[in-house]
């Protein structure tokens, strides 16, 4: 492969969250050599799972939808997969809403079930409830069909933009909220409709609610499951696709800068001052960080990088890994997963953490989704809560490493975590007391880890215009540089992978046939 600080292979992929490494497999499956590179210490990005004292969670992966056989997802991930990977479904019931002091509401699939779901709670919108599953199924068919559109010549798209134009204003170009307003005018039916946004961090006052309806009701096609083993799984199972056709994978090493030649990207230059050369680059980082930070001062169409520039970021989070001992079903854990919302209003975020309570988390228990999960004699058990946050609470500390930044911080997160187990054990007063192990982790973290633009791990915000942004396609403008992940189609894993699929198959077209099976 040449010496160290010239090195040159068929495609580099910078960052191997879920959008790269499906990137990366399905160029690997053609016979490129792919280098894979990861700035973090593990591999994976948000699919990456972690240990504390005997207790694993993922950092990025509640459940999945999609991925029952013969779903499309789950033939690319069949296809990339070295080995097979196994998922297990949560069953029926997958999200319980607690909404105010209601009874909580269990959902579940298919979309009749959740239907029926709903008007046993609300008898007398039986109209408004078809309404709103007519609406889901539609805008998830058009976003399939925006989609379709970022690994696509541009006069190919736009002829399908236009033959689909009345469903995309319908659809696309209206936020949750107003789709809601149009359906029912009951507010706690609206919270139902509505309180899953943190599926996708787009809350719905300002998400596309195609978005909305493209993740949410991904669930309702074929259910809701789990990768057996965890997170980890997939790199487990797609990083030795891309080895075993003579490419690399690297922790642990961050990319500087792209190297830049005329018109075109010809490779990259890694912290260490290390220049690997390839005709293909593809940022798998996000949108908005690639043209930040990646590319030179001065360097790309500056049309195309305004718009990016001009989308908005999603929103950030805290989360509380918690570890239990003993009997936590008889406590009262579940497969399925909790929306808690104390006063009923579900477009809330912690906005000024640490003062007040947080308005709304998430609670799953991922230790019970996987059936590979050995609790041992002391019955070990994961779990974790999920509040949505504001960049704002931390931000006065994203200069400094994390072991510089002091009392005053440490003392923020201590009250941090502080109010969110008393919420929890508000909503779980029995699974509270098997509590043996807590670890709070910040948006600084996750800015850390995956580093994303303040943290915001869904990158771009999931509004109209993002959705309808033509700066976004996969093949970007610069010759030789490739955008893939959740910016390219949707947040989340399975919007991550379609991104890389189509990433992959811009890069090379014989993809596409594996696309279109």
């Amino acid at each position: 492969m040449g010496d160290e600080k010239t090195q040159t292979w068929d495609a580099i992929v910078i960052g191997s969250g879920m959008g790269g490494m499906t990137a990366a497999a399905a160029l690997a499956k053609m016979g490129h050599k792919v280098l894979l590179l990861e700035q973090y210490k593990t591999l994976g990005g948000l699919t990456h799972s972690f240990s504390r004292e005997g207790f694993s969670w993922d950092v990025g992966i509640h459940y999945l939808g999609c991925v029952a056989p013969g779903d499309r997802e789950r033939v690319f991930i069949d296809w990339l997969s070295h080995t097979p990977m196994e998922f297990e479904p949560m069953g029926a019931v997958y999200d319980n809403l607690h909404l105010a002091d209601t009874a909580p509401l269990a959902l579940s699939r298919p979309y009749e079930a959740q239907e029926r779901d709903l008007k046993d709670r609300f008898p007398d919108e039986a109209e408004a409830i078809e309404a709103w599953t007519a609406a889901l199924r539609a805008g998830r068919e058009v976003m399939y069909s925006i989609a379709s559109t970022r690994a696509m010549p541009d006069f190919v798209g736009h002829m399908i933009e236009w033959w689909n134009h009345r469903a995309i204003n319908k659809w696309c170009a209206r936020t949750t909220q107003e789709v809601v307003d149009s359906i029912t005018q009951n507010k706690d039916l609206a919270a139902a409709f509505t309180a899953q946004w943190g599926d996708h961090g787009g809350r719905p006052k300002k998400a596309s609610f195609a978005m909305h309806a493209l993740v949410c009701g991904s669930f309702l096609e074929s259910g809701a499951w789990y990768p057996v083993g965890g997170g980890k799984a997939f790199a487990e199972h797609l990083v030795p696709t891309i080895t075993q056709a003579g490419g690399e994978a690297r922790a642990g090493v961050k990319v500087d800068k792209l190297l830049v030649e005329k018109n075109g990207v010809v490779g990259v230059r890694t912290s260490e001052g290390e220049e690997i050369r390839s005709d293909v680059v593809i940022s798998n980082i996000g949108a908005r960080e690639t043209v930040n930070h990646l590319l030179p001062a001065g360097f790309g169409p500056e049309d195309w990088i305004g718009k990016i520039q001009a989308l908005p970021a999603s929103i950030a989070h805290f989360n509380l890994f918690l570890g239990f001992e003993g009997d936590v079903k008889e406590a009262g854990a579940t497969r399925s997963n909790h929306w808690i919302y104390p006063t009923g209003e579900v477009d809330v975020m912690w906005t000024d953490a640490p003062e007040g309570d947080p308005p709304s988390f998430f609670v799953s228990f991922a230790s019970l989704k996987d059936p590979s999960h050995d609790p041992g004699p002391k019955q070990k058990y994961a779990g974790e809560m999920v509040v949505w946050a504001d960049w704002n609470s931390v931000a006065r500390w994203a200069g400094l490493p994390s072991g510089a930044r002091g009392a005053e911080y440490k003392a923020m997160k201590q009250r941090v975590e502080d109010k969110m187990f008393a919420l929890f054990k508000k909503s779980f007063p029995d699974l509270a007391e098997l509590v043996v192990f807590r670890e709070l982790s910040t948006p600084l973290a996750t800015a850390s880890i995956t580093g994303h633009h303040e943290g915001r791990f869904y990158g771009l915000d999931g509004t109209p215009e993002r959705v309808l942004s033509d700066a976004l396609n996969a093949k970007t403008p610069i010759k030789g540089l490739y955008l893939s992940g959740q910016d390219v189609v949707s947040q989340g894993i399975q919007g991550a992978l379609w991104g890389g699929i189509l990433c992959a198959a811009s890069v090379d077209p014989r993809i596409f046939k594996q696309v279109r099976r």
